[in-house]
């Protein structure tokens, strides 16, 4: 370890705060090469606290996804805002992110906040590919005295600034260990992922009223040979009427579902996969911790 900071190798955490649907979990996929944390334009897409590593030469990026900051309404909201709070003990750097096509009074409250913490503070003005130049000046210009160590426009779904923004950030990072190997890009457990990634194709696909409620429980992922996994899995939800919409006419939704599911979580796995799927409905399941916890939703 000592030999790794007598060569100038730095490394840290990054905290990625911001509201709800601004583009974190993009950024995070972005940076670090690889899908580790799923995506949709739903509003708190993101429930755990979720990890990416970044190595370079010089330096590694340990960034911390976490879920959009919002007023909790259930037990699974205040399980996500914990995990918020979570990702920011011990952390390097902090970087928070807004939507530069829509800044309101909710994304200023949080750069204020964030302006009171005493570590490195950078801000990512994300989806710069939608706005027009005089706007992205004026929106720069309109954060001047926020009080971060830097003001970086970028966008996640281009790649537009994302060498710059870690630039910036490299210089700030304290000199340490590297805590991870090479080849390693997040701390998540295949089991949670392939939930996630399940998860994500219901949001994609369902009607406004069904996704919050949604969750996702591992039953069983079996390996029948070195080529083939065997998954079963089970959708919850919380009414009748969204167990019939989950499922679809003739089960063409859940199929639809699994077989998006079923691709991706066969390029996580590299080998071929049978998913099975079930749906149950469990109601307020979002405000039952023995549900919550057997959903992986657990602060403890």
């Amino acid at each position: 370890m000592s030999e790794v900071k007598n060569n100038g190798f730095r490394s840290g955490f990054v905290t990625i705060v911001g509201r709800p649907n601004v583009g974190k979990s993009t950024l995070m996929n972005a940076l670090v090469g690889e899908k580790v944390a799923i995506v949709s334009n739903r509003p708190q897409t993101t429930r755990n606290r979720i990890m990416g590593v970044v190595t370079k030469d010089d330096c590694q990026m340990v960034f911390v996804d976490t879920p959009g900051i919002h007023n909790p309404r259930t037990k699974l909201g205040e399980y996500m805002m914990q995990s918020v709070k979570d990702g920011m003990d011990g952390m390097d750097l902090l970087l928070v992110m807004v939507d530069s096509t829509f800044v309101g009074e909710h994304d200023r409250k949080i750069v204020a906040d964030m302006a009171e913490k005493k570590v490195p503070k950078f801000l990512a003005l994300n989806k710069i590919d939608q706005l027009q130049p005089d706007q992205l000046l004026g929106l720069i210009a309109s954060f001047a005295d926020c009080g971060f160590d830097a003001i970086v426009p970028i966008s996640a779904r281009t790649g537009d600034g994302l060498e710059q923004l870690i630039d910036a950030m490299r210089t700030r990072l304290p000199q340490g260990p590297k805590y991870f190997p090479d080849d390693m890009m997040t701390d998540q457990p295949e089991r949670l992922i392939c939930a996630e990634l399940i998860r994500e194709k219901a949001l994609r696909h369902l009607r406004d009223e069904v996704p919050h409620g949604i969750g996702v429980e591992m039953m069983a992922m079996t390996k029948e040979s070195d080529d083939f996994m065997e998954i079963h899995a089970t959708i919850y939800c919380e009414r009748d009427a969204h167990k019939g919409i989950i499922i679809g006419k003739k089960g063409a939704m859940l199929q639809t579902i699994g077989s998006e599911a079923r691709r991706d979580i066969e390029q996580l796995l590299g080998m071929h996969v049978n998913l099975k799927l079930w749906v149950k409905v469990r109601p307020d399941w979002r405000n039952r911790m023995d549900d919550l916890r057997n959903l992986g939703y657990d602060n403890r």
